[in-house]
C-alpha cells in the first residue's frame, strides 16, 4: 500500500536526488533513483515514464508491469492531459491497472508523463495515500527529467560548437587566391544554426600551375550537424578529384556516387562548379540544380545567368549533365549565391533577395562592394529573425588582359 510521506521523508528524498545530480550520476542512474523512490519510498508498485525527445516520445521506465501500458499511445491517449488525473479503468482499457497520470509541463507543452498504480488490497486507502504524494512525485520527476534534458542539450551544444569550429577550417583561406591584376574575389557565409549545409570553395586547380582556378558553391538539403557532415565529405571529395578529372560533368558524376553511398539518397546537394583558365579566358562550368549565378560583362553592360548543367548531386544514380562553356572577351563579374539569399522577402515581395543580387552585381564598383552591399541591403545578420536558411555568397571579378 502506498506510504504517506512526512515532510522529513520528502526532504530526505530531495537531498538524495540532489546529491545524485551533484555527483553527476548517469542518465540511467537518475532514472533508477526515481524508480527506487516510487517503489521503495512511496510503496507504489506500477510505474511508466514517457519522455519526449525532440518530437518523439519514448518509454524511459517500465517497472512493475508486464503487458499493461503496451497499448498506450501518447499522442492519442495522453494529449490534452495537463493536470494530475485520476484514472477510471472503466473509461479506457489501455490504462488498466494504473491509478494516476501525472503530466510534466514546460512552457505550456508536455515533456513527460508519469503513470503510476497501486495494487494494494485496500484500494481506497492506497489511493488516498497516493493522492497525498502526487505533487511531490511530479516535482521529483520534473527535477530528474529536466536534469537529463539539460545534459542532452549541453552535450548537443558542445557537439555543435565542435562541428562549427571544424566547419570554419573547411572554408578556403583568403590567401589561397590573392586579388591581383587577374582576379578579385570576395565571399560571405552565415549559417542559420551553429553549423550549416552551405559551402563554397576556390583554389588553383593544380597548385603547381597558376593558369587555372576552380570555384564552387553548394547547398545540401537540411541543416545542422547531419547536413554539415555531408557537406564536409563532399568538400574533401571535390578537392581530391578536381585536379584529376578535367571534364566537369564526369567530376560531378563521381561526386554523385560518393554522396549517394554516404547518404543513401537521404540528402542531396545543389552545386555550381566552374573552372577558369587565365590564358585562354575560357570559363567551363556545371550547374547541378543550383541557383544560377549572375554573370555581368562590364564592357557590353550585359547580364546573363549560368544555367547549363543538370540534376543535383545525390538525387539519382545517373544524372544527365552538360558542361557550359563561355569565352570571356572583357572584364566579367560572377556572383554565386544560395537560396538562403535569393529567397529573402521584404514587404511581401517574393524573391526580393534575387532582385538585390542582380542589381548589386551590375551597380557595385568592386566585387567586395557587391557582396557587402547585398549583405547590408538584405540585413543578413544573426539579429534578423526573418532569415530561415543558411546564407552564402561567392563573387569573383575576372580581368581579361
Amino acid at each position: 500500500m502506498a506510504k504517506n510521506l512526512t515532510s522529513t521523508d520528502k526532504l530526505n528524498i530531495l537531498l538524495w536526488v540532489m546529491k545524485d545530480i551533484t555527483n553527476n550520476l548517469s542518465r540511467d542512474g537518475l532514472l533508477e533513483t526515481f524508480r527506487a523512490i516510487i517503489f521503495d519510498s512511496l510503496k507504489l508498485n506500477k510505474l511508466l515514464l514517457f519522455v519526449k525527445h525532440q518530437s518523439l516520445w519514448s518509454v524511459e521506465i517500465k517497472s512493475g508491469v508486464e503487458a499493461e501500458g503496451d497499448d498506450i499511445n501518447v499522442q492519442r491517449d495522453l494529449s490534452g492531459i495537463n493536470t494530475i488525473t485520476f484514472i477510471d479503468s472503466a473509461d479506457s482499457d489501455v490504462f488498466k491497472g494504473f491509478d494516476f497520470i501525472i503530466p510534466l509541463i514546460k512552457a505550456d507543452e508536455p515533456i513527460a508523463y508519469v503513470i503510476v498504480g497501486d495494487s494494494s488490497e485496500n484500494e481506497e486507502e492506497g489511493i488516498a495515500s497516493s493522492i497525498r504524494n502526487l505533487h511531490f512525485v511530479q516535482t521529483l520527476a520534473m527535477i530528474i527529467v529536466s536534469t537529463i534534458e539539460n545534459r542532452i542539450m549541453q552535450e548537443l551544444r558542445r557537439e555543435m560548437e565542435y562541428a562549427s569550429r571544424i566547419q570554419t577550417f573547411l572554408f578556403p583561406e583568403k590567401h589561397i587566391l590573392k586579388n591581383d591584376n587577374r582576379l578579385s574575389l570576395s565571399a560571405f557565409y552565415l549559417s542559420h544554426y551553429q553549423v550549416g549545409g552551405d559551402f563554397y570553395d576556390y583554389a588553383y586547380t593544380n597548385p603547381n600551375n597558376k593558369d587555372e582556378i576552380y570555384f564552387c558553391i553548394a547547398d545540401v538539403t537540411g541543416k545542422g550537424i547531419s547536413a554539415a557532415m555531408v557537406m564536409s565529405n563532399f568538400q574533401a571529395s571535390l578537392q581530391a578529384l578536381v585536379g584529376r578529372i578535367e571534364y566537369l560533368p564526369d567530376l560531378i558524376r563521381e561526386l554523385n556516387k560518393i554522396v549517394i553511398k554516404n547518404s543513401n539518397y537521404e540528402k542531396f546537394i545543389t552545386v555550381f562548379l566552374a573552372r577558369y583558365n587565365f590564358e585562354t579566358h575560357v570559363l567551363r562550368y556545371v550547374n547541378a540544380g543550383h541557383n544560377p549565378p549572375v554573370m555581368y560583362n562590364f564592357k557590353d553592360n550585359e547580364k546573363s545567368f549560368l544555367t547549363v548543367g543538370g540534376q543535383g548531386v545525390g538525387m539519382i544514380d545517373e544524372p544527365a549533365l552538360s558542361e557550359g562553356v563561355v569565352t570571356l572577351t572583357s572584364d566579367t563579374r560572377i556572383v554565386c549565391y544560395t537560396d538562403g539569399v535569393c529567397e529573402i522577402e521584404k514587404d511581401g515581395i517574393e524573391y526580393y533577395g534575387q532582385r538585390i543580387i542582380e542589381n548589386r552585381t551590375v551597380t557595385a564598383e568592386t566585387i567586395s562592394d557587391t557582396i557587402s552591399q547585398i549583405v547590408s541591403d538584405l540585413n543578413i545578420t544573426r539579429e534578423n529573425n526573418l532569415l530561415s536558411d543558411d546564407a552564402t555568397l561567392l563573387g569573383i571579378d575576372l580581368y581579361v588582359r
